[in-house]
């Protein structure tokens, strides 16, 4: 197919790569594959990514924008430490492709510039939400506090993510999410 201007190009790729992702998991994705579907040369997104590290990197740095985006609103809109926790869940569910490739550094460049940033911005995200809870719930080292929220979080979202909890708990992950972040916190909100 002979290559042609693509208006955005990059975000075209990045889309299909996403598309991929859903269809095929992360080993799925072809660079290949992608400029095809982007009706480009198969150098076409060699561009833009280096190679399917390269690709997946940037995807993984959108990603955690995203996530930093959206517990920030969270807190913002809800002051809710039980909120955060299911608007993590929430991305990791809408945001499924992103999750699979953002915490998985033997698929992409860990230590690429931007990435890092984007990984910190969402720690960071992260983190004040469990500065908003105070001692009653985090006792004294807020960072082992942190590392316990975001594994509950993280981890229920991966089982979520896989289908690995039993369908009688219900369909919907964020109102589960309330009710196992209430057996922790005592609270619903």
């Amino acid at each position: 197919m002979p290559p042609y201007h693509h208006g955005d190009l990059r975000r075209a790729l990045l889309s299909s790569a996403v598309d991929m992702i859903t269809e095929h998991g992360p080993a799925g994705v072809s660079l290949r594959e992608l400029a095809r579907r982007a009706g480009v040369s198969n150098a076409g997104p060699m561009h833009h990514f280096k190679d399917k590290a390269g690709l997946l990197t940037a995807l993984a740095a959108e990603g955690f924008t995203l996530l930093a985006e959206t517990l920030t609103a969270t807190r913002e809109r809800t002051d809710s430490f039980v909120e955060l926790g299911v608007a993590y869940v929430r991305f990791a569910v809408e945001k499924r492709a992103h999750f699979e490739v953002m915490f998985r550094p033997d698929l992409h460049h860990p230590d690429d510039p931007a990435l890092t940033e984007a990984r910190e911005l969402a720690g960071a995200a992260l983190a004040g939400g469990v500065e908003d809870v105070g001692d009653r719930h985090t006792g004294p080292d807020r960072r082992i506090a942190g590392v316990a929220a975001w594994s509950l979080v993280h981890g229920f979202a991966t089982l979520w993510n896989t289908r690995n909890l039993d369908p009688e708990l219900g369909d919907d992950p964020e109102e589960l999410a309330r009710r196992v972040a209430a057996v922790l916190f005592g609270q619903r909100g």
